[in-house]
């Protein structure tokens, strides 16, 4: 049976190609050959990860354990960079970060979330709202994991519609007193610091460049703070590498210094979530080829009615639509890079790249499965740890269905959320 292989790269100065990390046989347009520099450096430190994970992931993943020293190298390797002004690294492109996103969810969807939580959504945060004493006390140790961040916004009434949150802030003094609950955060049990997002209350009197009743905070809340408590979510059948926490904030204090002065409203919150969807998207490219790859290699080995099933053509036919729905996954991720440097990425294109990509990873993921016969549900052949992750990436940061109200809105001009 096909062991994915690890896919080592030294740095660029190796004489190394994008096809030494991609062959042709995934990169069927040869979409990424051009990628060089710094582009191509970042790609191959993301491709020396496989080095470190892969022989471990399945144990983690069997044993619902977040790996500490896989988190810790994805730091030692620069990788919580995405797009983020740190005086710690020189922030990736749109094009570094889509490669780095898709390159480590080709080893593993949970480490990818990992990436997605810790700098995506954390740190992206941070930099763009945070005070200079926030970006100077928290970038940093998050950059090096020597501290682990976590996102408070999705609540157990309240997901998609995630505007309506109903965790309450209320100004008491120079304090902020919140209460109320978050569900499915990432690290919230087990990490650090954790960005509450929270609404106004009425009664709190808020003034003074606090922002109006019933506007939208965020709260840098240490995890140590009395009146915050938190568990780790059990029974998770997929994305089982990265725990996930129920939240409990009763009359949490924090100080005024605490809150992000840079959000005036939930749009501010939308915009960091909506420049998650594109690494969605390219975490799902990664997933489709691990299990476009897994595929091909076991029809190469595996030896059926005295032949390799290579050699059968309903067998080649399985493949080349598999080839098609990544090559088609590869075009939406290119082109949202080139736009996003360009500063033409809206929201409703990430929207619709992160619909189709999730969509078609989870056809591979299934179809590979499939392909691979009984083999094909053990953890040491990959792919159906793949496959379940899907489901995940499928889901949050915006489902199928919202994405879709989101571009039909852009293409109708009407709103058909409720």
């Amino acid at each position: 049976m096909h062991t994915p292989t690890t896919r080592t790269a030294t740095a660029a100065s190796a004489g190394l190609t994008p096809a030494d990390l991609l062959g042709p046989r995934s990169d069927y347009y040869h979409l990424f050959d051009d990628v060089s520099g710094a582009d191509l450096e970042a790609w191959a430190q993301a491709a020396r990860f496989a080095d470190d994970c892969l022989p471990v992931i399945n144990d983690y993943w069997e044993r619902a354990e977040t790996p500490r020293p896989l988190v810790n190298r994805l730091a030692e390797l620069g990788l919580f960079n995405d797009g983020i002004q740190c005086e710690e690294f020189t922030p990736f492109s749109p094009l570094a970060a889509g490669l780095v996103m898709m390159e480590v969810a080709r080893c593993d969807g949970s480490m990818g979330s990992i990436i997605a939580v810790q700098a995506g959504l954390v740190m992206r945060a941070i930099a763009l709202y945070g005070s200079p004493e926030q970006k100077a006390t928290y970038l940093g140790p998050l950059a090096r994991a020597e501290m682990l961040g976590s996102f408070g916004l999705t609540e157990p009434d309240h997901g998609s519609d995630a505007v309506s949150l109903e965790t309450s802030a209320r100004r008491d003094g120079q304090e902020w007193v919140l209460n109320g609950q978050k569900r499915w955060i990432g690290f919230g049990a087990t990490g650090d610091v954790t960005i509450v997002w929270a609404r106004v209350a009425e009664d709190s009197g808020a003034g003074g460049g606090a922002g109006g009743r019933g506007a939208i905070h965020g709260f840098l809340v240490p995890q140590d703070t009395p009146g915050y408590s938190a568990e780790v979510i059990q029974g998770k059948a997929c994305l089982r590498a990265i725990d996930q926490s129920l939240i409990t904030l009763q009359d949490c204090r924090v100080p005024d210094s605490a809150r992000l002065p840079g959000v005036h409203s939930f749009k501010d919150v939308a915009a960091v979530l909506s420049a998650t969807r594109s690494g969605v998207a390219w975490m799902a490219l990664g997933h489709g080829i691990a299990c476009y790859e897994a595929a091909l290699a076991h029809a190469a080995e595996r030896i059926q009615f005295g032949k390799p099933l290579a050699h059968f053509q309903l067998i080649q036919q399985r493949l080349a639509d598999q080839l098609q729905k990544v090559t088609a996954m590869a075009l939406h991720c290119r082109r949202l890079a080139d736009l996003e440097a360009a500063g033409a990425l809206t929201p409703e294109m990430a929207a619709l790249a992160k619909v189709h990509n999730t969509r078609a990873a989870r056809e591979i993921a299934a179809d590979a499965r499939d392909m691979l016969g009984g083999s094909g549900i053990l953890l040491d052949n990959h792919v159906i740890r793949h496959m379940v992750d899907m489901e995940t990436l499928h889901t949050y940061e915006g489902t199928d269905t919202i994405q879709s109200l989101i571009v039909g809105r852009a293409i109708t001009g009407k709103g058909a959320f409720a």
